[in-house]
């Protein structure tokens, strides 16, 4: 559907019978940076029908705690017309969240309100982050920055402790197709120090007809613009490893954006993800990162950016040999 491709913040499974993914990731970090939270919702339909259902992905990041909520496929529901979903009492969208869940070893209870959204700056014939790619029906996995930088209000009461989040962060992103990637990593984080910025970084290893490639969606906001370094326009990419973590450079005609993360490999979470028609544990996610920032106009030789940002996300995803540089 054509209004699916225009708008990738909205369901796209409506016709898919099976191989199906499609989940939303919202990111929450309190005033206090105490308490960083993911919450994913979204749908799974493997080959058998049987196994259809909806989920509630939960991650504290202070306790390090992982929940994955199944709920049949009856109790979720959407609009065609914008991104509006509801799995049970649970509600979320753009512009809030709504969240009452009740289960043996996970009560959150509470609403948060978005105010301040800012979005990937897209076009007809480039939708979205991930641009002209979602024109292509035939790739495994597809992206879309929802939301790179939002200011939060409202209060979640986690297992019985209200948590104020009033004055503090959020970001959305979703993701939908076959299975996630063999090979990726993703970087996050709009809690910087110093200065006012947003990141959002995604490289994977991509199948694609006749072989495949290494593709990357990097997104900058800060000082008032918006850097973008993707496959799509054209931009270079280097990784190394460094440790366990990463330095990632990536250059356009006109800048050089240096990323370099910094994580403590307790702090990583495993989650369930789509792979082989099954949701299964693959996902190592840490919400409790450290990123080191820095954007230069290479032609006026002059930094434009230089923070330190806490509670990034940070993935390293499958076989990560596969997409650094060697």
């Amino acid at each position: 559907m054509i209004k699916n491709i225009l708008n990738p913040d909205l369901y796209h499974g409506q016709n898919k019978r099976k191989s199906f993914f499609e989940g939303w990731y919202f990111k929450f970090v309190d005033y206090s940076e105490e308490h960083p939270l993911s919450i994913i919702p979204g749908v799974f339909k493997g080959k058998d029908k049987r196994g259809f259902h909806s989920f509630i992905q939960i991650l504290l990041g202070q306790t390090n705690q992982y929940f994955y909520n199944k709920y049949d496929m009856n109790l979720f529901s959407y609009l065609d017309s914008e991104f509006k979903l509801w799995i049970e009492d649970n509600y979320f969208s753009l512009n809030e969240l709504k969240l009452n869940i009740d289960k043996k070893d996970i009560r959150l209870r509470g609403e948060l309100r978005f105010i301040n959204l800012k979005k990937w700056p897209d076009s007809r014939i480039n939708p979205g982050s991930m641009g002209f790619y979602n024109y292509l029906s035939f790739m495994q996995c597809y992206s879309q920055v929802c939301a790179i930088d939002m200011s939060v209000e409202g209060n979640l009461n986690i297992n019985g402790e209200n948590i104020d989040f009033t004055k503090g962060k959020g970001y959305i992103e979703k993701n939908w197709g076959r299975a996630f990637p063999y090979a990726w990593i993703w970087v996050q984080c709009n809690c910087f120090k110093n200065s006012k910025g947003a990141l959002s970084c995604s490289i994977g290893h991509i199948p694609f007809p006749l072989g495949s490639f290494r593709g990357f969606l990097i997104g900058f906001e800060a000082c008032g613009e918006f850097y973008r370094f993707t496959t799509m326009n054209k931009s270079k990419i280097s990784i190394v490893e460094r440790d366990s973590d990463v330095i990632i450079r990536a250059r356009n005609d006109n800048y050089l954006l240096t990323i370099k993360t910094k994580s403590i490999e307790g702090d990583f979470i495993l989650c369930n993800g789509p792979r082989d028609d099954k949701m299964m544990p693959l996902v190592q996610e840490s919400v409790r990162g450290e990123v080191a920032v820095e954007l230069k106009d290479i032609c006026k030789n002059r930094i434009l950016f230089c923070d330190i940002g806490s509670c990034a996300g940070i993935e390293y995803g499958g076989e990560k040999m596969k997409i650094l540089n060697h």
